[in-house]
């Protein structure tokens, strides 16, 4: 008799949760009815994700995690790398705005993301 070939599935890739500040973000500019996508790859080549891209707009959000627990971003690599990221993302022509996690629960991260919004739209209502 012969035996069954075991057949395996192809295992779902499972989308991790962002870290508390993200989460926190996101729900911040979703009640702020901001539209976004996240962890997009915007640098051609390159395997950056960001943490959130202001949808129909060149503004790119980061929230830095473990920077009071010496996180990978405070590393002498890490932060070389986020450089690297950061300035490439300038060159393509987005803007990026860095928040820490306690900017963000502060409140401080959302403030400043809807008064650059704001004025956005204010110019382009003239």
């Amino acid at each position: 008799m012969a035996k069954k070939k075991a057949t395996t599935k192809p295992k779902a890739k499972k989308q991790s949760a962002g870290s508390k500040g993200e989460e926190a973000l996101a729900a911040q500019l979703q009640a702020a009815g901001v539209s976004f996508e996240r962890e997009q790859l915007l640098i051609p080549g390159r395997r950056f994700r960001f943490d959130f891209v202001i949808t129909g707009s060149d503004l790119v959000i980061e929230v830095e995690g473990g920077t009071w627990s010496g996180g990978r971003h405070t590393s002498g690599v890490g932060f070389r790398s986020d450089c690297f990221k950061y300035n490439k993302a300038l060159e393509l022509g987005y803007r990026v705005l860095r928040y820490t996690t306690d900017m963000v629960t502060k409140g401080e991260a959302i403030a400043q993301v809807m008064e650059i919004l704001g004025a956005e739209s204010a110019v382009e209502g003239l």
